[in-house]
C-alpha cells in the first residue's frame, strides 16, 4: 500500500491540488467562501489579490477591449508564478481538463491502442497555430474568440454551477483523446498549453535525467504526455528544458532506476556554457 502511494505520489498530489481548487471555487461561488472567488479566467484571492488568465487578457487586448488594471495585475501575477515554477505546471496541476485527458490516456494504454514507437499523425505545433489564430480572430471579431469555445472554461463552469452541456464537452474531449489522437487536446491543440509552453521555457523547476542510472526501459516515455521532451533518455545526463514539459512527475514515478527526478534549473552552468561557446 505504501509502495503504491509512493509510486503515484505526484499523481495523488496533482489530484489533491486540482480537486482542492475546484472545492475552493465552488465554495466561493456557491457558499460564499472568501478565500478564492471567481473562476480560472479571473479570480480574487482573499478578497484583495487579483488573479487573471494571461491568455484571456491577451484576447481582450486583441479584441480592443478596455482592460482594467486589476486584470492586468492579475495576469502579471499568474505569469510570474508560472515563470518561476515552469509554464505548463498549470496544465498538469490546475486545469480540470487534465483529469479527463489523463483518464483517456490511461484507458488508451490499457486497451493497447498505440505504442511508444508509433508516429503521431498530427504535429504538436498545432497549438501554437491555434494560439495565433485565436488572437487574430479576437481582433477581427472584437471578442475573446477562444473563451467562447474553451473546453477548460466550459468544464470549469460546469463543475461549479452544474454540468448541463458541460458533460458533452467532457465526453468529446475524452473520446477524442481515446479514439482519435493520443494526448490530442492537451498535447496538440490547446492554445493555453501553447502559451504556457512559451512561458515555461525559463521556468526553474525541471526534470533531470541521470544517464548513468538509466536502463532504457522507456517506461517514462510511455506515460509522458509530451514524450518528445524526454529525447535525452538513455543518451545523456541533462535537464528537460523544453517549455512543453508539464512537470507532472509521472516519468519520475514510473522510473524504477531513479534516473529521473525534479531539480532546479542549472542557470549558472548554462550561462557558463553559453559564454564558452
Amino acid at each position: 500500500m505504501i509502495n503504491a502511494i509512493y509510486k503515484h505520489r505526484f499523481l495523488i498530489l496533482r489530484r489533491i491540488v486540482q480537486v482542492g481548487l475546484m472545492l475552493l471555487y465552488i465554495g466561493g461561488n456557491v457558499w460564499g467562501w472568501k478565500f478564492l472567488q471567481g473562476n480560472l479566467s479571473t479570480s480574487l484571492l482573499l478578497e484583495s489579490v487579483p488573479l487573471s488568465d494571461p491568455y484571456a487578457v491577451l484576447q481582450m487586448f486583441a479584441a480592443g477591449a478596455i482592460v482594467s488594471s486589476n486584470l492586468v495585475i492579475g495576469a502579471l501575477i499568474i505569469t510570474l508564478f508560472y515563470l518561476v515554477l515552469g509554464g505548463r505546471v498549470f496544465c498538469a496541476w490546475v486545469c480540470p481538463v487534465n483529469m479527463i485527458t489523463d483518464a483517456a490516456a490511461y484507458l488508451r494504454r490499457k486497451l493497447q491502442l498505440d505504442s511508444v514507437s508509433k508516429k503521431q499523425p498530427a504535429s504538436r505545433k498545432i497549438r501554437y497555430w491555434v494560439l495565433g489564430l485565436s488572437l487574430v480572430l479576437s481582433y477581427v471579431l472584437a471578442i475573446g474568440a477562444f473563451e467562447f469555445v474553451s473546453p477548460i472554461a466550459i468544464t470549469h463552469r460546469a463543475i461549479i454551477f452544474g454540468m448541463g452541456l458541460g458533460w458533452a464537452m467532457m465526453l468529446i474531449i475524452f473520446l477524442f483523446d481515446l479514439l482519435v489522437l493520443k494526448n490530442g487536446w492537451c498535447g496538440h491543440i490547446c492554445p493555453l498549453g501553447g502559451l504556457y509552453a512559451l512561458v515555461g521555457k525559463v521556468g526553474l523547476v525541471r526534470v533531470a535525467h541521470d544517464e548513468s542510472k538509466c536502463t532504457v526501459c522507456m517506461k517514462c516515455k510511455v506515460v509522458c504526455p509530451e514524450m518528445q521532451v524526454l529525447h535525452m533518455v538513455g543518451k545523456t545526463s541533462e535537464q528537460v528544458l523544453s517549455g512543453e514539459c508539464t512537470n507532472c512527475g509521472r516519468c519520475i514515478e514510473v522510473c524504477d532506476d531513479d534516473a529521473l527526478n525534479f531539480s532546479i534549473r542549472k542557470l549558472a552552468k548554462e550561462r557558463g556554457n553559453e559564454t564558452n561557446n
